[in-house]
């Protein structure tokens, strides 16, 4: 994927997001816990669910659809973005429907907080 495609399907995720990206980003936009985040950054051909430049830290959010294939699907793509530097860190959606304060606390502690 090039630039120009990362950009158009970055633009496109925003549109299509789900419940639980949209109640994170309630949190996270407008630097409300110190830092300034973007949501679905591209990466070279990878799409961050929301990303935070100043602590190169990258939030995933996963859906229950997890198998072996996506998994290793999911390996891959982090092994990648951390040998760019960026630190990734996941949550289920069940953590973001059912404890958001926890999850936030969580990234709190990773921004330093």
């Amino acid at each position: 994927m090039n630039k120009v495609e990362s950009i158009k399907k970055s633009r496109y995720l925003r549109q299509v997001e789900t419940k639980e990206e949209k109640l994170l980003w309630k949190f996270l936009r407008n630097s409300r816990l110190g830092y300034k985040f973007r949501r679905q950054h591209p990466v070279d051909k990878f799409i961050l669910d929301f990303y935070c430049p100043d602590k190169e830290l990258c939030i995933e959010l996963d859906g229950s659809v997890h198998n072996m294939d996506t998994k290793e699907y999911d390996k891959g793509r982090q092994e990648y973005i951390n040998s760019k530097g960026i630190k990734v860190i996941r949550f289920w959606n069940s953590e973001i429907n059912k404890d958001l304060p926890k999850v936030i606390l969580k990234i709190k502690k990773e921004l330093n907080v």
